[in-house]
């Protein structure tokens, strides 16, 4: 990890007409397993398939048909709770979520309640360098995704696409540890990111990949430092659940949203009802969906067709051995090996392969140059583009321009240079250089000539130079355009000043 010392981000205060109040929230991710088969059948996973086209007897909930657990779904939720540095818990147990839905053919859901896969856990959730959130993960329970009603297809008739039903699904249910709506879209940030590093999800939210349901309250300041004293829930009010959130942007717009209406009722001498609410982002406003039900309310049981299932730690170990290197302790080592500041370190292990990316383009030369060449350079041109660093160019070509530059070989203008060229044709950097000439100027005699010829045409600036030397910039900048840009900048500025007597 790193060695800095996190100071907590002070709780959103939302300023109401009597009271100040803070806000307290709790996420229940929904991510989908990456994995081709669903979690009781070997049905495709495969998004944008013909409606009903992935769709197993089992999906179907045919008479006499039996699940079968996916043991690469189970695999993929160890990996996940190993990732959040979470529990394990060796034994676990389905049970039967019993609601009716045209999209749930079975007319229950199988999922954990009382045994769930995995228990507690943690994320750090930074937020800027130093300050950072630590969210409690209380389980991580494995379910299969219900199918998809679509109502805006004909006026009169809803239709039903079961391709998704049966999909593995992992929920993943955070303390109310959050206070603010930056820090929920924060959280969730990272706990994609975390997961696309375990390669357990590929976190598409636009493709449904990646929802969450977010319960909102909100409590006088102290109330919350009061429930961690006492564990009482009692003192964070009434939370409602803002349910199948698939946008950062739009999660905390309906936080937003949902506080200050609580805050109006609650000022206004009401109560907050705990209910489930949708938001709608044309309105900007969250709305009723129902009352919110509770365990009971959906009859569960222990699954009959499932025995409960017993994990061998030493399966869960070889899991744990094989885990990729994570975000925290990936950025922890760029800080430490390169060089490169915490932000920039950030920046850089935001994404797996961007890491890997950065690493193969640093080929034994400077880190912090590496770094900045990489964000500013090529992230710039990339994200212009709207495609990936490696797409804009490759690794080893970032790796061979500055490794020129730290020869002498070319200035860092002509490295840009290099690397638009390479980007446009693909051609090696070292044959650009070579082709076009662009290798810089390092003959002190040609840089002294260039040097004596704009002293001489600028008799006036040598004066003005000479009474004010921060001026003998211009004379380099002249000298740099009449090479061309080649001529070495520290060869051209320690001639300058020599030749004006600075």
């Amino acid at each position: 990890m790193l060695d800095l010392t996190y100071e907590p981000p002070h709780p959103k205060v939302i300023a109401g007409a009597k009271h100040d109040w803070e806000l307290v929230i709790g996420m229940e991710v929904h991510a989908q397993v990456a994995s081709k088969a669903k979690l009781f059948s070997g049905a495709s996973t495969e998004f944008g398939a013909e409606p009903n086209s992935n769709v197993s007897f089992v999906d179907a909930a045919m008479p006499g048909m039996l699940p079968v657990i996916n043991e690469f779904c189970i695999e993929q939720a160890v990996r996940t709770g190993l990732g959040l540095r979470a529990q394990i818990n060796l034994h676990s147990a389905f049970d039967r979520k019993n609601y009716f839905y045209p999209d749930l053919p079975q007319g229950y859901q199988i999922s954990q309640l009382y045994h769930p896969l995995v228990g507690e856990g943690e994320i750090l959730v930074d937020m800027e360098p130093g300050v950072a959130r630590r969210v409690r993960i209380e389980r991580i329970h494995v379910e299969q995704d219900a199918g998809k009603s679509i109502h805006d297809m004909d006026p009169n008739v809803t239709f039903v696409d079961l391709n998704r039903t049966g999909v593995a699904l992992m929920e993943i249910v955070s303390r109310p540890d959050i206070r603010g709506p930056e820090e929920a879209a924060a959280y969730l940030g990272k706990l994609r990111q975390i997961m696309r590093y375990l390669g357990t999800c590929e976190g598409n939210m636009q493709s449904g990949n990646l929802r969450a349901d977010v319960n909102v309250s909100v409590c006088r300041a102290g109330a919350y430092e009061e429930f961690m004293e006492t564990g009482d829930p009692g003192h964070l009010g009434t939370r409602c659940e803002i349910k199948n959130m698939n946008s950062m942007r739009f999660i905390q717009q309906a936080i937003d949203y949902e506080a200050r209406r609580q805050i109006a009722i609650l000022e206004a001498g009401g109560a907050v009802d705990q209910e489930t609410r949708l938001y709608d982002p044309d309105r900007g406003e969250t709305r009723s969906m129902r009352s919110k039900e509770e365990a009971h309310d959906y009859r569960y049981f222990p699954d009959p067709d499932l025995l409960p299932l017993e994990l061998e730690q030493a399966w869960v170990n070889a899991i744990a051995e094989n885990l990729p290197e994570l975000p925290d302790e990936k950025k922890a080592r760029f800080v430490t090996d390169y060089g490169v500041t915490e932000y920039d370190a950030s920046v850089l292990t935001a994404d797996r392969d961007l890491a890997d990316y950065f690493e193969e383009s640093v080929g034994g030369g400077d880190g912090k140059k590496t770094a900045n060449w990489v964000i500013n350079e090529v992230l710039g041109r990339a994200n212009k583009a709207e495609v990936t660093a490696r797409e804009i160019a490759a690794p080893q070509a970032n790796a061979a321009i500055l490794a020129m530059v730290a020869r002498d070989e070319i200035s860092t203008k002509i490295a840009k240079e290099v690397l638009e060229i390479h980007i446009e044709t693909g051609r090696a950097p070292e044959e650009i250089v070579e082709t076009e000439g662009m290798k810089q100027v390092t003959d002190t005699g040609a840089i002294e000539a260039a040097v004596d010829q704009i002293i001489a045409d600028n008799p006036a600036q040598v004066e003005k130079a000479q009474s004010n030397p921060k001026l003998a910039g211009w004379f380099v900048g002249q000298v740099m355009k009449a090479t061309g840009g080649k001529a070495n900048p520290k060869a051209v500025n320690e001639i300058v000043q020599a030749k004006l007597g600075l």
